[in-house]
């Protein structure tokens, strides 16, 4: 049955794609039966199995859309990241130097990524409509809900690449009725979504089998879906939208999750350093995990998947690296020393000196991981080197939403919400405490802005995590950031180094405008679609 559910999803999922313009396509696990064969309409799931690996397939096309950085690329257009000022990274560095063409090949792919997983959801959510009475009901709801769940994300993300995308909700659409609603239609839609998860998904999520009880394990539970609609308020509140009463919305929601955070597993990791060991790819403080290397548990994967967001794509060519994933200087530079400071960066690394014939800028701890390889001369680039052969396969997860940020969001949308109440000043300590030495002032503090500390708190907890650009747009501070790259004390040879990729045309990329906040429809795909220019 596995074997004859693959080749129909493949059948079905080659005519959704044409539909939507896409020119390849990207396996996944286990889908549906094919309209061709059944009809599609509610209740032609046969079998809990069937509805099962429906699901998984939706899983597998999320987490086959985030093992390339592709998925976060928006992240370039941040302060924090940079990639190589050569080589293959052309398409990187259109985001890193804010002029992104509409040919640009990231950005078609993170098009049809997240219409992959937006069809994979459609047709659960649809094949599964008739089934309450017929299966359990608690395991269909539960289903269901992770669609929603899952689609949720992927519309937010297509969200955060553009200002408007077509909402497609069923398994064929006709590519002449497709058009571009307006922004908050699709902010509407997301939000819908997630409520359906945040009432159908548990407290805690096992899954089909109660067996994944590790915390931070991959199904989403109703904290999780509550978590990412706080995210969604924020950006909903900022521009363009600037909705502010959403703040108040995201203020709620955040400190229900907070309150009830023991029901849902989540908790802040006691030593951010440790977060992104291996042996720690499963934690409390993940909200919403994306899981690589796992045997059997989404997907049915027999053999560790390659992660190549991890890894590789953080490190120097010359040790075998990608260099695709850089820090910044300056904000390296900026950054508070602590202990949050070592848990971002390789700061043990000479990096300014390291390579004399390559790029020079900091590697990302969270990225290119606690390890690498020992240096071409043999000298000691970290404790234990590497095999080879397996650099480019990692079981590192991917925590796409992370307990902290829930707390950064409370701490925030309280105060923007005018609302800047003890809790919320202790969400931005809890925070706090973990990232300064103890006894550290800072930790401790009720006075100030909030919502500029929180603001700002978001700057340094998440570098390299692909979330600020995001926070730059919704405050409208692309040119403020991006306009303060340059070096000031980092030297090479006695000369200051250089930012790696300058803005091109400033004064035009720079100012806010939809046009250079937010990205085109990829040519290839607008051109299937005749009413959405």
């Amino acid at each position: 049955m596995k074997n004859v559910i693959k080749k129909i999803a493949k059948d079905n999922r080659e005519l959704f794609v044409a539909v939507i313009g896409v020119l390849s396509l990207v396996s996944c696990a286990e889908l549906d039966p094919d309209n061709l064969k059944f009809t599609p309409v509610a209740g032609s799931f046969e079998s809990t199995d069937q509805l099962e690996a429906a699901v998984n397939g939706t899983y597998a096309a999320l987490n086959d859309a985030s093992r390339k950085t592709t998925y976060y690329v928006t992240g370039w257009g941040g302060d924090d990241i940079t990639t190589h000022r050569e080589l293959n990274k052309a398409d990187f560095r259109e985001f890193d130097q804010r002029n992104v063409l509409p040919n640009n090949a990231r950005l078609t792919t993170h098009w049809t990524d997240s219409y992959d997983i937006i069809r994979n959801a459609n047709s659960v959510i649809l094949r599964s409509e008739g089934l309450i009475g017929l299966f359990d009901d608690e395991q269909v709801l539960r289903v269901q809900g992770e669609a929603h769940f899952l689609r949720a994300i992927a519309y937010h993300q297509l969200l955060r690449m553009h200002n408007s995308v077509p909402l497609v909700t069923d398994l064929n659409p006709d590519p002449k009725t497709l058009t571009l609603p307006e922004r908050v239609d699709v902010l509407e839609f997301i939000e819908a979504d997630l409520k359906f998860a945040i009432e159908n998904l548990p407290n805690i999520n096992t899954g089909p089998d109660g067996d994944l009880t590790l915390p931070g394990a991959p199904r989403p539970n109703k904290g999780s879906a509550m978590s990412l609609l706080s995210r969604l308020y924020m950006d909903w509140a900022g521009y363009p939208t600037e909705d502010t009463s959403k703040y108040a919305e995201a203020a709620t929601l955040s400190k229900e999750v907070i309150d009830n955070k023991t029901d849902f597993g989540f908790e802040l990791f006691p030593n951010l350093s440790d977060l992104w060991l291996l042996a720690n790819r499963f934690n409390t403080e993940s909200v919403f995990t994306v899981v690589f290397g796992v045997q059997d548990d989404l997907g049915g994967q027999d053999n560790f998947l390659e992660n190549q967001k991890y890894g590789a794509v953080g490190a120097n060519g010359r040790i075998q690296g990608w260099d695709e994933t850089y820090a910044e200087i300056r904000f390296y530079e900026d950054f508070p020393e602590g202990p949050r400071k070592e848990a971002t960066y390789r700061t043990e690394l000479p990096w300014e000196r390291l390579f004399a014939d390559t790029q020079q800028n900091p590697m990302f701890r969270k990225i290119a991981g606690p390890k690498a390889e020992r240096l071409p001369d043999g000298s000691i680039f970290q404790e234990l080197p590497l095999d080879v052969e397996k650099k480019f396969k990692s079981a590192r997860n991917d925590f796409f939403m992370r307990y902290a940020e829930v707390l950064l969001i409370h701490a925030e949308a309280s105060a923007r919400s005018g609302n800047a109440t003890a809790e919320a000043w202790e969400s931005l300590n809890e925070v706090r405490r973990r990232a300064y030495p103890a006894g550290t002032p800072d930790a401790t503090s009720a006075d100030g802005d909030l919502a500029e500390l929180a603001f700002t708190e978001r700057k340094w907890e998440f570098a390299g995590e692909y979330l600020r650009w995001n926070d730059l747009v919704r405050m409208k501070r692309v040119r403020e950031a991006l306009e303060n790259r340059d070096p000031q004390v980092s030297q090479f040879n006695g000369e200051l180094l250089k930012e790696s990729n300058a803005i091109i045309n400033p004064d035009s990329s720079l100012e806010v405008s939809i046009e250079n906040y937010f990205h085109p429809i990829p040519t290839n795909i607008s051109a299937n679609l005749p009413n959405i220019n």
